[in-house]
């Protein structure tokens, strides 16, 4: 099944965005494989954004990422890396859709509230430098009182 990495960034965070952007990919049918709630240091951030690295607003953009925690998380489900994209919306919020996370709560391109990888293979890279260790095997997690 194909995976995805989304990450909300320092300002979905810091407005309490969190459970709106996980319920809007639950309700979608896509199952969470892994989540965790990290502060990033410069040298990660610099590595995650390193395509980027000869833009001019690679030296913002690490700044903001690491300006306070992320929830960084790996979603699975049928297409969900197109899907994704599609609730996620246009990078720019302008452009984004009413409906889509970016439509309905970015404000500028600085501050767009999530990320999400582009393709499969981005994806997988993600996952391998967020989630070294892969994902949590949810179910061999689960004790008998779960269900009682």
């Amino acid at each position: 099944m194909e995976q995805t990495f989304i990450m909300i960034k320092p300002d979905g965070v810091q407005r309490g965005l969190v459970g709106e952007i996980i319920s809007r990919f639950e309700k979608k049918g896509f199952s969470l494989k892994g989540l965790k709630l990290i502060t990033v240091d410069r040298p990660f951030a610099e590595k995650h954004y390193a395509d980027l690295s000869a833009k001019p607003f690679f030296s913002g953009l690490v700044d903001y990422i690491i300006s306070g925690p992320v929830v960084a998380m790996i979603w699975e489900g049928k297409n969900v890396v197109v899907t994704g994209r599609k609730i996620i919306g246009a990078t720019n919020p302008s452009e984004s859709a009413p409906g889509t996370i970016r439509g309905d709560f970015a404000v500028e391109i600085g501050r767009n509230v999530i990320h999400g990888s582009d393709s499969v293979e981005s994806a997988r890279k993600e996952i391998a430098l967020w989630f070294p260790d892969g994902p949590v095997n949810w179910e061999s997690s689960l004790h008998h009182w779960v269900y009682e």
